[in-house]
């Protein structure tokens, strides 16, 4: 293909990144430090750079020109001139090649090589110096899409519903979309490990069934595998790499497919009553620190993508990974804010939940709640509609500002999963902390009018042991990792059982699923956003990796075939809670109980009881001895529903009392045993329960 450059027009400063029109296309990006703008266009296989365009106009720091003729499926690319100064904060070199941060679609993949970095691979002045070589050969190219226009006409959401699942209904399923459906035995060859395969109708019949109402995937933005883990034969399976905010990662569609396969996928998901949700990661780029490759962002503008140190050759690092994105600056706010209306309006995501978002709410260098991002997203309206799930924490100064986070947003919960994993290892002195997280952790989220679905409540994350595996090891087992087991958390307050590792003795394995079951059904009984991770409700392990974040291999994928009888029966009781869950609305309020009178008789709202009946009183808050602890939750013109915990080896008579108006308790849930719902006699009033050591119970109240 020869292209005229007299034919390359000034064309619009908007919108951002490549824009066809029906007759050509628009081409726009932002720097405000470069001197010069080439776009570069390559033939379909992205192996030959064909055309190479200076853009001929520079408004309002965004270089832009139309390009008469091109269609979608154009491959290109930009190289961008200016200073190569980093001890200024500069760091441009026209012979990388660099992505369009706008990019709605990427072709090919990385690969590898010393041309990527903008200085000499070990030079003694390191990136000081200068390195000449084109880094194109090795790039993915991007890709011209179609107009959005006739994207929203080519695809049916006009038969869409979306459903809008209220907070307090809210079961969310943390899911990964290669390791969900790589080994499934339904999903075609072609489709495993693809957005396709997430939308065979097997696997959102397993969801269905399981009766969560929220999946929020592991990141699906276009990433980039590190070079480290590559010579380790490895990669970043996980995707918290991105390079890309507007682009998929190519290795989730299947050949030849496009962004329509995503939104079929949210299309089906939508039509089984199902919300999708995004985790994004728009806190660092996969560039990486100044000793980092030169893919995008870097080379484009770095003082201005970046947050620099007080030595601008240098990286203001809140995130771990070399750099930290400058949400601060107007440009870079605006690219986060197209990125993700794109995701909602194109296509009909239903919310994010923001990796590092400590990163994001910080203002010059500390967090703030009315920070510039923060704000910004809660007066869009399109974002503010939207479910906001924050992580709220970093690895800067003060990084860890879980219950600071601004109304309408929900919160990634550690304490919740670190003190209720320490009360149901048998830790002495969690009673207090218990108590605290099953109602929604009021201390950390009940101010400026938000609600207890603020906490989202989790025992168990992609990061960190699977709930098999918090039962089944003591130790982390990383060494496939390949840094000699040194990664991944130490503090995993888990429990083998009295063996290391995997056992066929059947006392226990039978202990070890009664754990899981146990701390399970305090997940689903604590008031809050409940969140669960693929797997474990049919026993998923990762052989012990704590931290198999580059482990897309059969360590992190759900093998579906293995699933036995154990497993359907763990996978049935789950199901069972959740199903509780949806049908007992005092398990899900809508606000917080402080303990105020809420029936005719006085009765509370929420009572904390001892085993002989009584209430809680302050001394007994202190025993740190204590490992056991009865809630009542009472409403009026509605049945109380009571939940006994005995987190002791030993089993423990509880007390039955209740309001004048129960006439008798009815059994609806025994981890112990595994039931839900059981054939079994009511409990009369006064009547001693006996709660199994290592077990929870929960008890309906039977009106007169």
């Amino acid at each position: 293909m020869a292209i005229d450059i007299g034919r390359v027009a000034a064309g619009l400063p908007y919108p951002l990144g490549a824009t066809h029109d029906g007759s050509g296309v628009n081409f726009a990006v932002f720097s405000a430090n470069a001197t010069r703008v080439e776009l570069c266009l390559f033939d379909k296989r992205g192996k030959t750079e064909e055309a190479r365009l200076t853009l001929p106009e520079y408004t309002n720091e965004v270089w832009h020109g139309y390009v008469n003729g091109l269609r979608p499926g154009q491959l290109y690319g930009f190289r961008v001139h200016g200073p190569y100064a980093p001890e200024e904060g500069h760091r441009f070199n026209p012979n990388k090649l660099l992505l369009d941060p706008y990019a709605k679609g990427m072709k090919g993949r990385l690969k590898w090589s010393d041309a990527h970095y903008g200085y000499r691979l070990g030079d003694d002045e390191a990136d000081l110096s200068f390195d000449e070589r084109d880094s194109a050969p090795y790039m993915p190219k991007c890709v011209v899409t179609e107009a959005p226009a006739r994207q929203r006409f080519s695809f049916p959401w006009r038969r869409e519903t979306r459903p809008q699942v209220d907070w307090a209904n809210t079961v969310v399923y943390e899911a990964h979309v290669r390791g969900m459906t790589m080994l499934h035995p339904l999903v075609p060859d072609k489709a495993r490990g693809t957005f396709a395969g997430l939308a065979h109708p097997a696997v959102i019949e397993h969801l269905v069934k399981l009766g969560v109402s929220t999946i929020e995937l592991l990141p699906v933005q276009a990433s980039v595998d590190d070079r480290f883990l590559e010579e380790r034969g490895l990669s970043n399976y996980w995707g918290y790499n991105t390079i890309g905010f507007f682009a998929l990662r190519e290795t989730y569609l299947q050949r030849g497919g496009n962004i329509d396969e995503f939104k079929l996928m949210v299309h089906k998901l939508h039509e089984a009553g199902i919300e999708v949700i995004l985790d994004v990661v728009y806190n660092h780029t996969a560039e990486g620190n100044h000793l980092g490759p030169t893919l995008s962002f870097r080379g484009i503008d770095n003082a201005s993508y970046y947050m620099l140190a007080d030595d601008p050759r240098y990286y203001f690092d809140t995130t771990g990974c070399g750099n930290t994105i400058n949400q601060r600056h107007p440009r870079v706010l605006q690219m986060i804010l197209d990125s993700l209306r794109y995701w909602v309006q194109e296509c009909h995501v239903d919310g994010f939940r923001f990796d590092l978002a400590t990163s994001l709410g910080r203002e010059l260098r500390d967090f703030e709640p009315n920070a510039t991002f923060l704000d910004a997203i809660g007066q869009d309206p399109t974002l503010a509609k939207v479910k906001l799930i924050a992580e709220p924490w970093d690895v800067g100064d003060h990084g860890f500002q879980l219950g600071n986070f601004p109304p309408g947003w929900a919160e990634w919960n550690g304490q919740y999963r670190d003190n209720l994993r320490s009360f149901w290892r048998g830790d002495e002195g969690y009673l207090p902390a218990v108590a605290s997280a099953m109602l929604g952790s009021a201390g950390l989220f009940d101010k400026q009018g938000r609600r207890p679905w603020s906490s989202i409540n989790f025992v168990t994350a992609h990061d960190g042991f699977t709930l098999a595996d918090l039962y089944a090891y003591n130790d982390k087992h990383n060494l496939a990792n390949g840094e000699n087991n040194e990664d991944g958390h130490d503090d995993n307050r888990s429990w083998n059982c009295g063996v290391e590792g995997p056992t066929d003795d059947p006392e226990i394995l039978g202990l070890r699923a009664q754990m899981r079951r146990g701390l399970l059904t305090a997940l689903f009984l604590s008031q809050g956003t409940p969140m669960m991770l693929m797997g474990d409700e049919v026993g998923r392990s990762q052989q012990g990796n704590n931290n198999a974040y580059c482990q897309d291999n059969e360590i992190s994928w759900l093998d579906w075939e293995s699933i036995g009888e154990r497993d359907q029966a763990f996978l049935d009781y789950t199901a069972g809670l959740i199903r509780l869950r949806e049908r007992c609305p005092l398990l899900r309020q809508p606000d917080f109980l402080h303990g105020e009178p809420a029936m005719a008789d006085g009765t509370k709202d929420v009572t904390w009881l001892r085993p002989d009946g009584a209430e809680m009183q302050e001394d007994d808050w202190s025993n740190g001895y204590s490992r056991s602890i009865g809630l009542m939750l009472a409403q009026a013109a509605s049945a109380p529903y009571l939940i006994l915990l005995n987190a002791h080896h030993e089993p423990i008579d509880y007390r039955t009392t209740q309001p004048e108006a129960v006439m008798g308790w009815t059994l609806l849930a025994d981890s112990a045993r595994g039931l839900i719902e059981p054939e079994a006699p009511d409990v009369a009033p006064g009547e001693a329960v006996t709660v199994p050591g290592r077990g929870v119970l929960l008890f309906e109240g039977r009106l007169g």
